[in-house]
């Protein structure tokens, strides 16, 4: 009976230490945990200070921007989001947006091209007409101010980065804005079409050097050689890019060639450097 007795015992004892170090740990994670959003407060702060310091270089350097905002992202800071916080008091004005008219101004340029592009464009073709269209605003600008006030500031042209962000602004609300990579090239559709792998694959051989001189077409021939295709499957990927007006058809020689103009136009782009 003792020996029963010792047996309990120990196992009472053996109890109690599991919870005693159950306890410890608790406390531990708690303190960690505490610690841990203690300093995540101070680097806000800190961030915070950063943007009161160099708030000209966020609202008027794109790539200075960028970089800010990659800084804010592991901190659970997101200025595109904010509404009447410290933000907006930052930077004079809401850097969300900044962003949010920027994709109106990408949304514009997107609608205005689909005729001719079937609702995919390169994101530098996009950059280029919206930075025209800036410099050429800020030149009547500085037309009305008789245009010669020594020391103006230099104008700050959008990038891609800007471009990029803007588009996933548009596409959290719907209408099918996305980036996709063609080739080498980062385009933007606009276009609620789902383009499905077999749709990638051709537009990427359309992007390549190894058919047509890589001037951005490709004939069913290239698709079912190249991609190892039989000649139906090349048919429905070809003609949905068709009659969503991302390709044009072509009759050369009794040949059908599929162009597409927003990869024939970022190749031209690249060529020419």
């Amino acid at each position: 009976m003792a020996h029963r007795r010792r047996g309990v015992g120990v196992g009472r004892s053996g109890a109690g230490a599991n919870r005693n170090l159950q306890r410890k740990a608790d406390e531990m994670h708690a303190l960690s945990l505490q610690s841990a959003v203690e300093t995540i407060e101070k680097l806000q702060v800190s961030l915070q200070d950063f943007a009161k310091k160099h708030q000209s270089d966020i609202q008027n350097d794109p790539l200075f921007r960028q970089q800010f905002l990659r800084m804010c992202g592991p901190l659970g800071v997101d200025p595109l989001q904010s509404r009447k916080s410290f933000w907006s008091q930052a930077f004079g004005a809401d850097v969300g947006d900044y962003y949010y008219e920027l994709a109106v101004k990408v949304a514009e340029v997107c609608f205005a091209t689909r005729s001719q592009n079937g609702g995919i464009m390169a994101v530098q073709e996009a950059l280029s007409i919206l930075n025209r269209n800036k410099s050429q605003r800020q030149s009547s600008i500085n037309n009305k101010n008789n245009n010669s006030r020594k020391g103006r500031d230099k104008l700050q042209l959008y990038n891609e980065g800007d471009i990029q962000i803007a588009v996933k602004k548009l596409h959290t609300l719907g209408g099918g804005f996305r980036i996709v990579k063609v080739g080498k090239s980062d385009m933007i559709v606009s276009v609620p079409t789902e383009l499905d792998q077999d749709h990638m694959e051709v537009l990427n051989l359309a992007s390549t050097e190894s058919v047509a001189g890589g001037q951005g077409c490709v004939t069913v021939d290239d698709v079912t050689q190249q991609l190892h295709w039989s000649r139906d499957r090349a048919g429905r990927a070809l003609s949905l890019l068709l009659q969503e007006g991302m390709a044009w058809q072509d009759d050369f020689h009794g040949v059908l060639y599929y162009w597409f103009p927003s990869v024939w136009k970022e190749n031209l782009s690249i060529l020419r450097g």
